[in-house]
């Protein structure tokens, strides 16, 4: 499944909720997320691991139809194909992952071997590893993410937003919420149609949630 097509199944089975409830049909998705900062012991960054926690709309709807020998719970075994699916879809849309050493964009590369799902409290959360293609000494660094188009909303996690794994002495991590919505930025939004893209109003980095660190 090509992530164009993940992405509108999802708008189609959005639609059909919110045409049952207040006509906002963006964001279609919500992940609370933490993030890791990893470093090698030469003091190079070498990847960013996340942990996207679905909102319970979306986590039930994708595991309509899974089987589990516990009625009610899943396996990181059970959820791999789905885990699957979602890495493979994220690919088209760079992780919502953008990162900035020193001000110059670097790239990431796929996830790394291990990504899994795992279910709790009737929540899925996805947990995969970005690799950077040449890890790097920085002094500073952002990671924004974001989704361009609004239909999926990012928001950190209140406790344990992000933190440096292994990082050089001195080096220090802050996060940045984004700015509120106008209110002419959310009626914009609401009025695009469910099975529809936000083609027309990409202005997600508006709204990115960033990871700031300062290395000495």
């Amino acid at each position: 499944m090509t992530g164009s097509r993940f992405l509108a199944v999802l708008a189609a089975v959005y639609g059909v909720i919110i045409a049952a409830g207040p006509a906002h049909a963006h964001p279609h998705v919500w992940v609370t997320m933490q993030s890791e900062l990893v470093y090698a012991p030469d003091g190079t960054i070498t990847g960013i691991r996340h942990a996207w926690a679905f909102d319970d709309m979306f986590s039930a709807f994708a595991t309509q139809g899974y089987e589990s020998k516990v009625k009610g719970q899943f396996t990181r075994e059970e959820l791999q194909p789905l885990a699957q699916v979602n890495v493979e879809s994220l690919k088209d849309y760079d992780y919502f992952t953008y990162v900035k050493i020193d001000g110059k964009k670097v790239k990431l590369k796929e996830p790394a071997p291990g990504y899994y799902l795992d279910w709790k409290d009737a929540v899925l959360t996805l947990h995969f590893t970005l690799p950077f293609e040449q890890p790097a000494k920085t002094r500073e660094m952002v990671v924004d993410v974001y989704d361009p188009s609004i239909f999926v909303d990012f928001s950190f996690a209140k406790q344990n937003p992000a933190k440096l794994v292994d990082a050089p002495a001195g080096c220090k991590l802050d996060v940045a919420l984004p700015r509120e919505m106008t209110f002419a930025e959310g009626k914009a939004l609401s009025q695009i149609p469910a099975d529809q893209p936000n083609v027309a109003m990409a202005i997600g980095a508006e709204f990115a949630n960033k990871i700031l660190v300062h290395c000495p």
